[in-house]
């Protein structure tokens, strides 16, 4: 099989592709930037897996939330429409999206049937997905997969998160009872694989144990042996964030119930103390 991932550069571009290649896939990896191009690629190709995106993780304006939208949803809508017009080869198409989609709170449980919020992210998300959806119109297998926290070494969470807690300056983030929605990057990449050979529809890929930001900084700075007693101040995120600081006060707790049960992914690190301790030396 021969895959053309979007958006390849990043993380989890960087371990799909080596997966892929572990087990004997030809890779070709591309920017969305230039839609048309991306297509023709697309056409010599056997599957598609649509990781680009603007990053969420920074200070949001509204020039920002403009490249988010634009770059989630108006870019694979072109990308799909220059596709339908070649004679094309591919026959799979797995995009990315968010767990945002399902908006945020503290009480709630989310599968992958839960309607969505109705915040910037769950727009942001319902958009990519719709855009995603169209490849059905072309006769191609579609699977999206919303994502959680993604921990993994040499980039995501963690990256940013471990030089603080080693310092002993790690702590919870405002009131610590905001769900995280995990997964080990090693899971992500298996259910990208699950999908690519034979999903379709929509999949939580978080772990089945989400916990709570004040359990999650607990956890790694058991793992760092380091105390956490510093708490990140809410007016600090803000700062930080600007309006998308919500997105990390608030949260959403989120099963893989579809990815289980209708894709058959049996989990490698279904807590996130093994995660953990697998990811932090």
């Amino acid at each position: 099989m021969r895959v053309l991932i979007l958006g390849g550069s990043g993380f989890l571009g960087r371990h799909l592709a080596a997966a892929l290649r572990r087990r004997g896939n030809d890779v070709v990896e591309l920017s969305l930037r230039d839609p048309a191009a991306a297509a023709v690629a697309a056409s010599n190709c056997d599957a598609v897996v649509n990781l680009a995106g603007e990053p969420i993780a920074q200070r949001w304006n509204e020039v920002v939330k403009q490249r988010i939208v634009y770059s989630r949803a108006e870019l694979p809508k072109r990308f799909l429409t220059a596709l339908a017009v070649l004679e094309r080869k591919t026959s799979v198409y797995v995009s990315a999206s968010g767990i945002g989609y399902y908006g945020t709170s503290e009480t709630e449980t989310f599968v992958e049937t839960s309607p969505p919020g109705d915040d910037f992210l769950a727009q942001v998300c319902v958009g990519w997905e719709t855009s995603a959806l169209a490849a059905r119109d072309l006769g191609l297998r579609t699977a999206i997969l919303r994502t959680g926290l993604v921990l993994g070494s040499g980039g995501g969470a963690l990256a940013k998160l471990l030089p603080v807690f080693r310092f002993g300056l790690g702590g919870t983030i405002g009131s610590g009872r905001q769900w995280y929605s995990w997964i080990h990057v090693d899971d992500l990449i298996g259910i990208y694989l699950a999908a690519l050979d034979g999903g379709d529809g929509v999949y939580d890929a978080t772990a089945p144990e989400p916990v709570t930001n004040a359990e999650f900084t607990r956890a790694l700075g058991k793992a760092v042996r380091r105390p956490t007693i510093f708490p990140t101040p809410t007016l600090a995120l803000q700062l930080m964030l600007g309006e998308g600081a919500y997105a990390v006060l608030t949260g959403q707790r989120v099963l893989p119930k579809r990815t289980v049960d209708a894709l058959g992914y049996w989990f490698a690190f279904d807590k996130l103390e093994s995660a953990l301790a697998d990811l932090v030396q």
